[in-house]
């Protein structure tokens, strides 16, 4: 299977609001104007969000500002590798009050306030500065964006009326600090990465989904993944990419995800095409959110990814990649 890469801008809707064909492909940088998602067509099925993952030999950092039409879902979550400390913060908002959300990747910034929480996620010339503010926990990181850095936009197709948009953005050099009562610490530079997954779509009921994405260095080259599964079967896209110092290679191939359900921090395997790789967890991010008709359950296991992928110079041997691998089902 071979995807369409689209090079110039495109609308993700048509006036009516239903998919607009022609903007069926990926990229290798945000070119669909999405502001027709979140309007008066299909209400209760738009979903809009902006999630960053930061992953350092100190923390791992989520950061997650989002809107379901009936709800708005925020979140911070900040894990201490050395100590084993998860403290999370999460609110669902009812929908008159409202996230500030950008109406296409770049046009704005992404705050939300709920409950204590304060989320900010905002463009500057050097990158995207992100910042959380609670009771316990501050977080200021700019997540740089290096020139000619390319970034995977993808458009998946179940019909014309469910579609989503995603933007994965994988290993974005990051620095800043993690405040946790007070006592701070310096995120290491060079050691440090960003991982964007924003979303634009009018999504069905149910859904389940694979995700996994590492970033650093290898063989001294800074190397990225993106991987997914599940969400995407049938529709004739994937959202499955590598890129080696700021180049992307589309991977056209349908991954096969095996894993352990009763037992997540068993060793991982992820194979398709010229990707084979094994993921060993050290971490089990566990989620769940039942809201009545309403709910979610995830396991966010973070790791490390080794193996072979192909690269646009070619297959590349990866060793020790620090990431993520995940199951999340939800009814939304």
């Amino acid at each position: 299977m071979t995807e369409r890469e689209l090079t110039a801008p495109v609308a993700l809707c048509l006036p009516d609001g239903r998919l607009n064909r022609a903007a069926v492909g990926w990229s290798r940088t945000p070119l669909h104007d999405t502001s027709g998602i979140g309007g008066r067509h299909g209400w209760g099925r738009n979903k809009r969000w902006e999630y960053w993952a930061i992953t350092s030999p100190t923390h791992l950092v989520a950061i997650t500002v989002s809107s379901l039409d009936y709800s708005g879902v925020h979140s911070l979550m900040v894990h201490d590798r050395a100590s084993g400390e998860t403290i999370e913060h999460g609110t669902v908002a009812p929908p008159w009050v409202r996230p500030e959300l950008p109406a296409s990747l770049g046009t704005g910034r992404a705050h939300a306030v709920a409950r204590g929480l304060e989320l900010t996620i905002e463009e500057t010339e050097a990158g995207t500065r992100l910042r959380a503010h609670s009771d316990d926990v501050d977080i200021d990181v700019l997540a740089a964006l290096p020139p000619g850095h390319e970034r995977l936009g993808v458009v998946v197709p179940w019909s014309d009326r469910r579609f989503q948009y995603t933007v994965k953005d994988v290993a974005r050099p990051a620095t800043g600090t993690v405040t946790v009562r007070g006592a701070a610490t310096t995120l290491a530079d060079g050691d440090t990465w960003s991982v964007l997954d924003h979303g634009r779509g009018r999504w069905p009921y149910r859904m389940r989904w694979n995700w996994g994405a590492a970033s650093g260095v290898q063989g001294g080259a800074v190397l990225g993944l993106q991987l997914g599964g599940r969400w995407t079967d049938g529709t004739g896209s994937t959202e499955n990419a590598t890129v080696l110092d700021g180049r992307l290679h589309k991977i056209h191939d349908t991954l096969e995800w095996t894993y352990d359900e009763d037992d997540w921090l068993r060793p991982w395997r992820i194979r398709g095409g010229e990707v084979d790789l094994v993921f060993e967890p050290f971490w089990d991010h566990v989620s769940r959110t039942e809201l009545g008709v309403v709910g979610s359950r995830g396991h966010q296991c973070f790791g490390h990814y080794s193996g072979t992928v192909p690269t646009v110079s070619g297959p590349l041997l990866v060793d020790g990649l620090l990431g993520w691998a995940e199951d999340v089902r939800n009814r939304w």
